[in-house]
């Protein structure tokens, strides 16, 4: 019998979710539930890293995060959804996995470098941030997760934990951890409103979850496309092109999508048509879950109580490999 895959992903809760992690790993936690043993994460303490002067932001935004999770459709009967601060075992492992990585290794993965950049941190870069590829292992190997959803960007995290993985079960002689694999999305990425490549709460590009229908459409109105296409009549460039881009992942209607690209590039097109057109489509995606979030919205203590009760069962389960590494490192006292 073929082993039930056991997956672990999460978000940060610096901010409501966006389009962006819809087709980056909301989609496919929403379809994994169905066939997989599902964790899913609530990273308050990994958003410290980078908010620690702000901890009321963060403390807030779990709740936004988890009525985001419910709205999209994460079934707390089919899914864990847990609170990263409140699995203890997640920081005894972090600290023992500390010591099986050299301090060199973490300041040459390439995505905590690249994140150190954008954040504009300098010298003074936190040392939770520089540790948190370990806390991230920690999160995966707790509950054996063998399955990561992840962006393209985060898979040398995956690779870091993999290696940890073959380290203390080779140092200690006992298979106790599992390696994961990375699961990419078809979409792994979607740019900024605004045509930079990421889309990101803190440069303002962003479409939210949660927004309403007058500021998507707002939103939409103002979205970068050709700069170049300045007259209807001009032929237009469909790559690169964010409302292209957009409604290659929300628009379920191909044979439209290539009859627009195709005039769009001979020319004949404007922007104002393709762009009524991503409109429809994201009101379209977007108006149910906007519906089931206020219905959550409304009973923020039933929230918390799914919360709690996922944070309950994801407990247990990490403490039992907690209990596992403390006996091959001969810790079980």
């Amino acid at each position: 019998m073929t082993r039930r895959k056991i997956v672990l992903t999460g978000d940060r809760p610096t901010g409501p979710l966006h389009l962006g992690h819809f087709v980056g790993s909301l989609k496919n936690r929403v379809e994994l539930q169905h066939t997989c043993d599902q964790f899913v994460m609530i990273a308050d303490v990994q958003a410290l890293t980078d908010h620690a002067e702000v901890p009321e932001k963060v403390r807030e935004n779990v709740l936004q995060v988890a009525l985001d999770y419910l709205a999209v459709g994460i079934d707390p009967t089919k899914s864990t959804v847990f609170i990263q601060s409140l699995i203890p075992a997640l920081f005894e492992l972090t600290i023992y996995y500390l010591n099986l990585i050299t301090w060199n290794r973490l300041k040459h993965n390439p995505t905590v470098k690249q994140e150190i950049i954008q954040k504009g941190f300098g010298e003074s870069v936190p040392a939770g941030f520089m540790v948190y590829p370990v806390s991230q292992a920690a999160d995966i190997t707790a509950f054996k997760a063998d399955l990561v959803p992840v962006g393209e960007d985060q898979l040398p995290m995956i690779e870091q934990t993999n290696e940890i993985v073959r380290h203390f079960n080779r140092i200690y002689k006992a298979p106790v951890l599992v390696e994961c694999q990375a699961l990419i999305p078809k979409i792994a990425r979607l740019p900024g409103t605004d045509g930079q490549a990421k889309m990101g709460k803190s440069l303002g590009n962003c479409i939210y979850l949660s927004d309403s229908a007058d500021v998507v459409a707002k939103k939409v109105k103002g979205m970068y496309t050709d700069p170049n296409h300045l007259r209807v009549e001009d032929p237009g460039k469909v790559e690169g092109n964010p409302v292209f881009t957009y409604l290659d992942a929300f628009d379920t209607d191909t044979a439209v999508i290539q009859e627009l690209k195709d005039h769009y590039s001979r020319g004949g097109l404007g922007d104002s048509v393709v762009k009524k057109r991503l409109n429809e489509v994201l009101q379209a995606f977007l108006e149910p879950i906007r519906q089931r979030r206020e219905e959550y919205a409304r009973d923020p203590a039933a929230v918390l109580s799914i919360l709690r009760q996922g944070t309950e069962k994801a407990n247990q389960r990490a403490h039992q490999t907690l209990m596992e590494v403390r006996q091959a490192m001969h810790l079980n006292y």
